[in-house]
């Protein structure tokens, strides 16, 4: 069930950051990544360990890592439907924050997704490993693929491709601005994208997101504790969050997503419009989520985003700043990319990007105000989008 978020700016992210190091790191567990994290993102706010007692993550025991943080939370969610769990969690932590469980509350998460990469023997009692595997259906990139194939079925393959492509390249010139990203001192053209190596038809490698160790995390708290943190507050004005299956089989369309819920529900609830919003952030797991996301979200028709995305108008000194630190394609990616949209979303809005720092669309003299936030999970099963916006 959706939670709902008031538009009055009564809870704020005070603090966000990465692991200390990203991208091929075998001398660090999962572990290491959630507390270096976490510790970088309690400094970015000017708060300790010992402030935070509520923690959430997800695809890792809050057991463990309390634990291994040293902290002992008065209220624990480790709900897990994939990579939007994290930014579903800002939302259930700023629920929890106005039922006073907690008042600073940590999101953290941390993944050698590289370097202990082992497929795990799976349930052969569950539905997929009956009904799926046996016919070849395994693995995110079959997943998705499958969904691609159909939407090029229906709105054409060359076009959906040179949307693809747009995405990939775009993506991977914020990438080239951003000094944390994995991919950043490599470019990519258009030729680069159509000659790279197949994957899963119809997705070329660059299709795909790359596969890292990292970590993330956000500080999230009331306004009257964000009055004394180190940082300008960036505020949560609204939030929703679904999932409408499990299975890539059992998707109702494999051309839309549940974000055709989330996205309105959490504009409407925020009190904002899509002409309102300053930076979109967006899941990239494969090129295709980009595209049926903005669909699903109503940036543009079923069918559009091709066009939507043409000529290169989500780089960087295009008309619409999307995922800006260069995405789960070319920045990071270790296996769930959540938290890392709103590192980055955060940072836009305190102004603290550099190069790669987009502006107000109404004044390019200012900072960007508003940002949407938009995860998913599993095989396109789950989403969860957030607004959030600074004074």
């Amino acid at each position: 069930m959706a939670t709902q978020a008031s538009p009055e700016r009564d809870i704020a992210i005070v603090g966000v950051a990465e692991s200390d190091e990203m991208g091929t790191v075998p001398n660090k567990s999962s572990l290491q990544h959630h507390a270096e994290a976490a510790y970088n993102a309690l400094e970015d706010a000017g708060l300790s360990k010992n402030d935070v007692n509520g923690l959430f993550t997800a695809g890792f025991s809050t057991l463990a890592t309390a634990e291994y943080l040293g902290i002992q939370p008065g209220f624990t969610d480790s709900t897990y439907v994939g990579g939007s769990s994290f930014v579903i969690h800002v939302a259930h932590a700023a629920a929890a924050i106005r039922a006073g469980y907690c008042d600073v509350a940590l999101i953290t998460h941390g993944q050698a997704g590289r370097s202990t990469r082992a497929r795990v023997p799976g349930d052969p009692n569950l539905p997929g490993a009956q009904y799926e595997s046996p016919y070849g259906i395994i693995g995110a990139p079959i997943n998705y693929s499958l969904a691609c194939t159909r939407y090029m079925h229906q709105y054409g393959e060359e076009r959906t491709r040179q949307g693809m492509a747009e995405i990939a390249v775009a993506t991977r010139k914020w990438a080239n601005l951003n000094p944390k990203a994995v991919m950043h001192d490599t470019p990519m053209s258009f030729d680069d994208y159509h000659n790279s190596r197949w994957v899963s038809w119809p997705f070329h490698l660059v299709d795909c997101c790359l596969v890292t160790d990292s970590g993330a995390a956000i500080i999230v708290t009331t306004a009257e504790r964000a009055a004394s943190c180190r940082k300008q507050p960036v505020w949560v004005l609204g939030g929703a969050e679904g999932h409408d299956h499990n299975i890539i089989s059992m998707m109702p369309s494999f051309t839309s997503s549940i974000a055709r819920e989330t996205g309105p529900k959490a504009l409407e609830r925020a009190g904002l419009t899509h002409n309102d919003l300053d930076l979109t952030m967006i899941y990239d797991s494969f090129t295709y989520t980009v595209m049926v996301t903005l669909e699903s979200m109503g940036f543009c028709e079923p069918g559009e985003a091709a066009d939507f995305v043409a000529n290169q108008r989500t780089a960087p000194g295009g008309e619409f700043s999307l995922n800006t630190s260069g995405g789960g394609l070319s920045y990071t990616h270790p296996g769930m990319y959540g938290s890392f949209l709103l590192v980055e979303a955060v940072r836009q809005l305190r102004g603290e990007c550099g190069d790669r720092q987009v502006q107000h669309r109404g004044d390019p003299a200012q900072n960007p105000k508003t940002a949407i936030v938009n995860g998913t999970g599993g095989s396109l099963s789950s989403t969860g989008t957030v607004v959030l916006a600074t004074d």
